[in-house]
């Protein structure tokens, strides 16, 4: 998470202050968490002297700062310039940044009831702070003034975009409503800002509270790495002797892939699937449609038929029916696909006399079967070679070959951590040492720790603000370990990590002049992450970083053929999971909320999409975060796969070099065009200079096994 700034009211970025106001109260400062930073790399985050209860404060006057910034800048009598409208907004809000940075730790990493309240109290204070820049209306008329200059007489290119987005983001956010319609817009922002985290806290909620403990005798069919990692986080419930299946999904998934006894499948699988959605106090039913209803209402102040219609006008999509367009001609074979995987599950059932028919449950359960008859290939021999401080290595040897970046470890208790588990690195330039930036890595599921796997910064490097070196961090959920055992990871896993890694590596090698240029473009932001998971597979990454966590052996050839040979393997379940969201993210958001009843319509809308009885969607509405905690994905969740077309594509490029995926001439054009620009250029137009042509779906198809669909 990072501060609220001006680009992108609902985004979070990172800048500077810059102005005489903010230089005076900066000596006033006595709350540590808006102090500047001290120590080494031009300062670094405090998170050894962070308080829960210095958040409230801290962000109280950070906003008030920011807040008087803006005044100032809105005042100015001077005709409205780049120079005198524009660099100062960029400037403006350090101390706020910083407090963000510790409220965004305790938001995601260290979340408590005490924290909850805070956060509770601050939501809608924040959206009252938001809506006093985003309808500050002489600050909207510099800025429009500046805009209007730019659009007849062209700035350079990167101040050209930085106007063009802040307009952009201003106009969005509903800057030419009228004095009525900007109250109830505000209004409509509070509402939602307070609904968003009841919703992220009722899901947090729902994952403590179901837990799942087993004795010795409900152990069958699990891995040995799992059943010490269920005792340990038994143990750190206080349930000594027992083994503790979590309410996430690092816990879940695998307990249902390899536990034979089904009806704890089955409890499990509720638990999980259920969360937001079991008529308690935590139930987040009314919550999405309140939400649905106040983001529509919001959208018709400004003239727009529905929510996504709203959304997507700045993505790479443009309208939800391009979305749809792509979702709907890769359904339909995914569709297909499930059902040759049932069979093939049902098969074996059917053998085994179980008497069953294959239930969301059993899905990855008898999966896992069909993988070691189909491809003679075990998930758990795999994970043999697939341990944490290799794939970490491995990690750090990618970003060498392919951004000359070095990764030294840096001294311990010399950068403050907020957690014993937070490891640090120094990322540098591997030719002149140049200090690139740091790296941290919280890599362990715990209580008050959202589930999943992220990447953020906790300071982006800019021409504009002196490039400092960029702070970016990874935030991985895998099962903490018995004391002196290995992490081992599926190799799905491994993949994320490589993925949320590729985030990490978008942050480092940034080269842009002004804070706006770090945002990002969703259905596009993760294609280069998507891009990174392709060299998990190589053949240097396999030789140097897969070895045995036991005898250092290199996994065998052998191995590494039947990986491949069933990559596209499982696909059905896994397009058609995360189809099913992204599909229903977007029918919520092109549908009248008048009348929706979030169980009825799920409901409803998947089985007009003929979605199969045996495969949920990967995120049901009661819990998709991703759509009703923010607004980061809402209409956006297709994202995923639009960047996933790029990605295919991409890495064609790649395989069809005479150097393979390490060959020099493409890499340089992958960071050069793809990777450093962040939104300084538009997303199609960079990756035009980086494959000669724009993406197409082929390569999407082929890359799961499904039909390419023939020429129009």
């Amino acid at each position: 998470m990072k501060s609220l700034k001006l680009i992108g009211v609902f985004a979070f970025a990172s800048f500077s202050a810059g102005i005489q106001a903010q230089e005076n109260m900066n000596k006033n400062i006595e709350n540590i968490l808006l102090a500047e930073w001290q120590g080494p790399y031009q300062g670094v985050p405090a998170f050894n002297q962070m308080q829960v209860d210095l958040i409230q404060p801290a962000i109280e006057k950070g906003m008030e700062m920011h807040l008087a910034e803006i005044a100032e800048i809105a005042n100015n009598p001077e005709p409205a310039t780049f120079q005198n409208t524009i660099i100062p907004m960029e400037k403006a809000g350090e101390p706020l940044d910083r407090a963000f940075t510790y409220y965004g730790i305790y938001s995601s990493n260290l979340s408590s009831p005490e924290f909850r309240k805070v956060q509770k109290a601050l939501s809608p204070e924040i959206s009252a702070y938001r809506s006093k820049i985003s309808q500050n209306e002489k600050l909207f008329q510099r800025i429009k003034s500046v805009y209007k200059k730019a659009q007849e007489d062209s700035l350079p290119p990167q101040q050209q975009r930085t106007v063009e987005l802040i307009y952009k983001d201003f106009e969005m956010n509903g800057a030419n409503l009228n004095k009525a319609d900007k109250a109830r817009y505000a209004d409509i922002n509070r509402e939602l800002s307070q609904l968003y985290t009841k919703f992220s806290n009722n899901v947090l909620a729902e994952e403590e509270n179901y837990v799942v403990y087993l004795d010795k005798s409900q152990l069958g069919g699990l891995p040995e790495s799992y059943i010490k990692s269920a005792a340990t986080a038994a143990a750190d419930r206080g349930h000594d002797g027992e083994y503790a299946v979590t309410n996430t999904r690092s816990s879940m998934d695998p307990f249902l892939t390899y536990s034979n006894e089904r009806e704890l499948r089955e409890k499990v699988w509720r638990n999980y699937y259920s969360r937001g959605d079991n008529q308690d106090e935590f139930d987040n039913n009314e919550v999405i449609s309140k939400i649905l209803k106040l983001r529509d209402e919001r959208v018709e102040l400004m003239g727009y038929d529905n929510y996504a219609e709203w959304r997507l006008q700045d993505r790479m999509a443009k309208t939800p029916e391009k979305a749809m367009e792509l979702m709907m001609a890769v359904w339909p074979a995914a569709l297909a696909r499930v059902e040759e995987e049932v069979a093939d599950m049902q098969e074996i059932a059917d053998k085994e006399n179980k008497g069953i028919s294959i239930k969301p449950w059993d899905y990855r359960y008898y999966a896992e079967k069909v993988r070691k008859q189909k491809y003679d290939l075990d998930s758990e021999e795999v994970k043999q070679y697939l341990e944490l401080g290799n794939l970490t290595q491995a990690l750090f040897f990618t970003a060498g070959e392919l951004f000359n970046f070095e990764f030294t470890p840096v001294e311990k208790g010399s950068v403050p951590v907020f957690h014993p588990d937070v490891k640090v690195w120094e990322v540098s330039d591997k030719d002149s040492g140049e200090i690139v930036g740091l790296w941290y890595l919280d890599p362990y599921a715990r209580q008050g720790k959202r589930s999943g796997a992220w990447a953020t910064t906790y300071r982006s490097a800019t021409e504009l603000m002196g490039g400092k070196p960029v702070l970016a961090s990874n935030n991985s959920n895998f099962i903490k370990p018995a004391p002196g055992e290995p992490v081992l990871v599926s190799w799905d896993d491994a993949e994320t990590f490589f993925h949320e890694f590729g985030h990490a590596l978008h942050f480092l090698s940034a080269d842009v002049k002004y804070p706006t240029l770090q945002s990002g473009v969703r259905d596009y932001t993760e294609f280069q992450s998507q891009l990174l998971e392709r060299w998990l597979s190589t053949d240097k990454v396999i030789n140097k970083f897969l070895k045995h966590h036991e005898t250092g052996e290199v996994i065998p050839q052998e191995l590494v053929e039947k990986i491949k040979k069933a990559s596209t393997f499982n696909q059905g379940f896994a397009t058609t999971e995360f189809l099913a969201s992204a599909l229903m993210d977007m029918k919520y958001h092109t549908t009248d909320p008048e009348n929706i009843d979030p169980g009825q319509f799920e409901k409803e809308q998947l089985e007009e999409l003929g979605m199969p009885e045996q495969i949920v969607m990967r995120h049901r509405s009661p819990h998709f975060g991703h759509v009703f905690s923010g607004e980061g994905y809402a209409a956006g969740y297709y994202g995923y796969l639009w960047a996933d077309v790029l990605t295919s594509d991409a890495a064609e490029a790649f395989a069809e070099a005479p150097g393979g995926f390490y060959d020099k001439e493409v890499a340089h054009k992958l960071v050069r065009f793809l990777f450093a620009p962040r939104n300084a250029m538009d997303p199609a137009e960079a990756y035009r200079k980086f494959r000669g042509r724009d993406a197409n779906i082929d390569a999407l198809m082929r890359d799961r096994g499904f039909p390419v669909p023939e020429k129009q």
